[in-house]
């Protein structure tokens, strides 16, 4: 921190335009600052914001403002004091919305008729799926459903490379066919 005595000074030629006035009393109070702030919110990065709104409205402020006493400090924590208020009362009120919220994911209407094709299209996939052999199962297990990588589904299968990406070919095109036949 700046000598006390320092303050006075830095607050009248930052309240005048001085940038360089103003990043001294940043260094000088922005760990402070963040402290009380992390403090109240117990979150870096809200810690990080409400520091960075703090010096933004003390800048704003400055041009009118007094120092009573020798230090900046007790004018910089009220600030941040109300901007941690304002920033809980806002994640508060989101909160409140978010859990009220209809979810506009939804569809307004169910189309019946459309939910009768799909459900009777996953039929059919699941009984081609189920025709299959067990290896081919596993490889569309793995590599469609789960999402694995030809390499890692032939190791953990214990076969070659090739052998997934070829039965996994033919698996995709037999289910391709399922599909059209459906449309």
């Amino acid at each position: 921190m700046p000598d006390q005595r320092d303050d006075a000074d830095l607050v009248t030629r930052a309240a005048g335009g001085s940038e360089h006035a103003f990043r001294q009393l940043y260094r000088a109070y922005a760990r402070p600052v963040y402290w009380i702030a992390h403090g109240l919110l117990h979150d870096a990065s809200d810690a990080e914001d409400v520091l960075q709104e703090t010096f933004l409205v003390a800048w704003r402020k400055l041009a009118g403002f007094e120092l009573a006493g020798d230090s900046l400090l007790p004018w910089l924590a009220t600030i941040c004091r109300f901007q941690a208020a304002n920033r809980m009362r806002t994640q508060r009120r989101d909160r409140e919305h978010t859990a009220n919220a209809v979810d506009d994911t939804l569809p307004a209407t169910v189309d019946v008729e459309q939910q009768v094709i799909a459900d009777d299209l996953a039929a059919r996939i699941a009984d081609a799926v189920g025709g299959l052999g067990e290896l081919d199962r596993e490889i569309f297990r793995l590599c469609a459903a789960e999402g694995y990588a030809y390499q890692a589904a032939a190791e953990r299968l214990g076969v070659a490379h090739g052998v997934v990406r070829n039965r996994l070919s033919r698996i995709r095109t037999r289910l391709r066919t399922v599909v059209e036949e459906s449309t």
